[in-house]
């Protein structure tokens, strides 16, 4: 080694340590033993009807076309009408003889690997609000998602790919955008990634007019002044974040190709989740869960799959936002949902995953068991929804909590977003009291000053 390339060692290497004490950031060791390593979100905005997907009520089905017991409520869109059962049938399914609509046969045929939450509660009635405090804990804006404080916490398995990424739906971001997948106040590495199996990472690509020496060239110049600057500003965690951000992004030019190239996969496992089924939105979002697949299996911690987006000028077209034709609406988001999801955790089981993933199914809020006044649909329903895991740590064919005869209110094991997420963090090794972060004088939390594991539902 010549003297120039000693000096030039130490100029990028000492700084590069200090970058590397930033970058570690918040990550810590596990307060106790995990039982996951990673976690795929499956998410369906527009508030998904737990009432005609998963939480059957007889009473509900019984009493159908009678006004409900009680004054006539008036909920987010206006007053509300009689009872009204469920379009389609809940027939038992698995050996727990779980009851759940025939409308998702293929996800009904895992319900003894699943655990249900049927008491969920959120504080919103409204689809951004409550979509935000589902994925942050909080109904305003600016709060890190769950996955953020995963990547925080964990770091990430695959130093060429980003520890959380977010996979919109083909249709379009859901309600309150970016802000499901934000770093918030963390550091900016942390923030999710977004793309998609039709939309790649954006600006990834060397522009033709560069050549690769000109841009290792550039990259080496900044490096120097970036690491020069970081050493004598060692609290600059914003600088620390964007260069973190950039060295991240000229890896993942060489890895972000391979990992959405789903050529590789075999025909087999293209029939699996139907990729190419004769629904374009079906194969659409059956290729975003194989890419989610192939995400979990190089080790990104935090995969978050949505399925549909925000809502458009006509209520339950683009999500499961059913005001009005809640009939029509499920039956063309059901098929959607049930094939390549099941595809995908079929897939995962086979492949060994699940034995160090967390899977989570959520909507923001349920719906209401009456249709809305002078219509065949249901109104926004804050007080009961349901969600469920499956995968590492959780104990399947299990039901916790419960909602009233007719599924208006949660009355049993009331739970609450921060429940949910305490228990999430729980799988993950992580104390959800002990994991925060200090910002504007407060140290916050994912579970702000409330939750407790829900233990029932684990194995």
């Amino acid at each position: 080694m010549n003297r120039r390339t000693f000096l030039h060692d130490i100029v990028l290497g000492l700084p590069s340590i200090a970058l590397q004490q930033l970058y570690a950031g918040g990550k810590v060791q596990p307060h106790h033993t995990p039982k996951a390593k990673r976690v795929l979100q499956i998410f369906c905005p527009g508030g998904a009807s737990h009432l005609d997907l998963w939480d059957y009520k007889p009473e509900l089905h019984k009493r159908s076309g009678q006004p409900m017991p009680g004054a006539a409520e008036v909920s987010f869109q206006g007053r509300n009408g009689n009872l009204m059962a469920s379009p389609w049938k809940f027939v038992p399914r698995g050996k727990s003889g779980k009851m759940l609509t025939e409308m998702l046969p293929h996800l009904g045929a895992l319900a003894d690997e699943m655990a249900f939450i049927h008491s969920m509660t959120s504080r919103s009635n409204t689809h951004g609000p409550a979509c935000v405090m589902m994925n942050t804990g909080f109904v305003f804006e600016g709060f890190p998602s769950a996955g953020a404080w995963t990547s925080y916490a964990l770091g990430s398995e695959n130093e060429n790919l980003p520890a959380y990424v977010a996979i919109p739906d083909v249709r379009g971001i859901p309600p309150s955008g970016p802000a499901n997948w934000t770093a918030g106040f963390l550091p900016a590495e942390h923030q999710g990634i977004a793309f998609n199996s039709s939309e790649p990472i954006q600006n990834l690509k060397r522009p033709h007019s560069i050549s690769e020496q000109q841009e290792q060239a550039t990259r080496d110049f900044l490096s120097v002044i970036n690491q020069s600057h970081i050493a004598k500003h060692p609290g600059d965690t914003e600088l620390a974040a964007r260069v973190a951000s950039y060295s991240l992004a000229a890896r993942m030019q060489l890895s972000a190709p391979e990992v959405s190239d789903l050529g590789k996969e075999s025909k087999a496992t293209h029939d699996l989740y139907g990729t190419n089924d004769a629904n374009p939105l079906l194969a659409a979002y059956a290729r975003n869960c194989l890419l989610a697949r192939r995400l979990i299996e190089r080790n990104v911690r935090y995969v978050q799959l949505y399925c549909a987006s925000r809502a458009s000028g006509v209520d339950g077209l683009l999500n499961w936002d059913a005001h009005k034709t809640l009939k029509a609406d499920y039956e063309r988001h059901c098929p959607i949902l049930d094939r390549p999801t099941a595809g995908l955790i079929h897939d995962m089981k086979a492949r060994g995953l699940l034995k160090d993933t967390l899977v989570l199914w959520t909507s923001e809020f349920g719906r209401m068991p009456t249709h809305q006044e002078g219509t065949l649909g249901r109104d926004h329903n804050p007080d009961a929804f349901t969600a469920w895991m499956l995968g590492a740590g959780v104990k399947g064919g299990t039901s916790y909590g419960a909602t009233d005869d007719f599924g208006r209110k949660a009355v049993e094991n009331v739970s609450n977003v921060h429940q949910f997420w305490a228990t999430v963090l729980h799988l993950l090794g992580l104390d959800h009291e002990k994991l925060s972060f200090y910002n504007n004088g407060i140290n916050r939390r994912l579970t702000d000053v409330h939750g407790e594991v829900i233990r029932d539902i684990l194995s």
